[in-house]
């Protein structure tokens, strides 16, 4: 691709790191992502060939080192690298605020959702004991799994064995909705979420999260 042959900052960076996926790399970075897959997971539909690319481009730029670490070669974020959060974090309000949100007509994949929830865990809000909370999603071929501990919060295809006791059956549109901020629990439970199993931890279940970084961007008022 050819330079933009400008002085100027903005189309160097631009140059750097405008690359397409080259921001959501930086992203999962950020949010603790450091090997291969555990990136590709919150970006499935980049190819590994593009994945490897945009790797070795930050790199270049000296943005992440890549290191050798105890299970294969693992990716870390430079003092550079860091700095990026303040371009993903203005990107991510924005989008937040001026973009409208209607997730019924978004293409939506729900591997990113559900590797987000997994890293915005609430562990100190947990119950005492381990357990497995199941996620059959509509138009999902297999359920998906989040085994919630206070020493270990994963993303599974298979449940790790523990208990199994709430099951979320929901419209992908409908959990999206209440995960980025879009409609409040009891609002998306309209939508079409379902929560199967004792109600003690049905209502416990929206308290054991965060929530979306930028939940809580307020929309421009339209008009």
């Amino acid at each position: 691709m050819a330079d933009y042959g400008q002085f100027c900052s903005v189309a160097r960076a631009h140059e750097a790191i405008g690359g397409r996926w080259t921001l959501l790399v930086a992203r999962e970075l950020l949010c603790g992502s450091r090997r291969f897959n555990d990136i590709r997971r919150g970006i499935p539909r980049i190819s590994r060939t593009m994945l490897s690319e945009r790797l070795q481009d930050l790199v270049r730029v000296g943005a992440v080192t890549r290191v050798e670490g105890e299970h294969g070669p693992e990716y870390a974020l430079t003092d550079s690298g860091r700095e990026l959060m303040g371009i993903v974090g203005a990107l991510g309000t924005w989008g937040q605020r001026w973009l409208p949100r209607r997730a019924e007509d978004e293409d939506l994949d729900l591997e990113p959702l559900l590797v987000d929830m997994q890293r915005r865990v609430r562990t100190d809000a947990l119950p005492s004991e381990p357990l497995v909370v199941r996620f059959e999603i509509e138009g999902q071929h297999r359920p998906r799994f989040l085994l919630l501990k206070e020493a270990e919060v994963s993303f599974c295809t298979q449940n790790p064995g523990f208990p199994e006791p709430l099951c979320v059956r929901a419209r992908l549109p409908a959990l999206v909705a209440w995960w980025r901020g879009d409609a409040t629990f009891a609002e998306a439970q309209r939508l079409g979420l379902r929560m199967e199993g004792p109600k003690g931890l049905v209502q416990a279940f929206p308290g054991w999260f965060e929530r979306y970084l930028f939940a809580g961007v307020v929309p421009a008022a339209s008009g």
